[in-house]
């Protein structure tokens, strides 16, 4: 299904562009990286779990995970003819089902975790030298990101069916992408990994819980493929 998407997104643009990857093509947007500032937008999917660490040894908790959708605005600032900072502000939607194998009840073993990002990254992004219209990049730096879904000012906990993460999330994030100019926009694929710098687990009231009472950390990893549009 993922190769159909990429496919299916990647194609027409693609080959809609005669001659981009020929011996000489023609130069689209050619003194596009001059601007001082250009904004942008982004669709794409991300792929989100859990790293878990315990405070003795156990059987691993098994997170189920499920594609999600990102959606998001770009604002480029050129700081050289190299680099540029970047802002992309987004939205992510994700799931991860938890299945926790010392638990007998098959009702209690499963909880869905449905989360809602609001992400707020400042990144770096480093870029090659341009070869006709094809200029691949590196991007990273760090974000915070506010989770709707979190769960976190109910008073009600695993007991009650309620699996309660905390609000704020620091992340840092790495990634590569391609620039490709057509003629009238820019359209770059990446894909970016996004990783968790704080435990983001909310304990249960009762400190043995079968749920979180063995959880030292639990941190969200994962990646995002992302199609952006300048």
């Amino acid at each position: 299904m993922k190769k159909f998407l990429f496919l299916l997104l990647f194609s027409p643009i693609l080959f809609a562009q005669e001659g981009m990857f020929s011996k000489d093509p023609i130069i689209n947007k050619e003194n596009w990286n001059k601007q001082r500032v250009h904004w942008g937008y982004y669709l794409g999917f991300n792929s989100l779990d859990f790293k878990t660490d315990y405070l003795s040894v156990t059987e691993d908790i098994e997170v189920g995970t499920t594609t999600g959708f990102n959606v998001g605005l770009i604002g480029n600032l050129r700081l050289a003819e190299y680099f540029d900072l970047r802002f992309e502000p987004g939205l992510v939607i994700t799931q991860r089902n938890l299945t926790f194998p010392n638990i007998i009840d098959t009702g209690d073993r499963l909880r869905e975790v449905k989360s809602t990002y609001i992400f707020f990254p400042v990144l770096l992004k480093y870029s090659a030298l341009r070869t006709g219209n094809v200029r691949p990049y590196l991007v990273g730096g760090v974000s915070t990101a506010l989770n709707l879904s979190s769960n976190a000012a109910s008073p009600d906990d695993n007991l009650n069916n309620r699996f309660r993460m905390t609000k704020w999330t620091n992340f840092y994030e790495v990634g590569f992408g391609i620039d490709l100019y057509l003629e009238y926009f820019i359209f770059s694929p990446s894909i970016r990994g996004v990783f968790s710098m704080n435990d983001e687990l909310i304990r249960d009231n009762d400190p043995n819980s079968p749920w979180t009472g063995n959880v030292h950390e639990m941190k969200t990893r994962g990646f995002f493929i992302n199609f952006s549009f300048h």
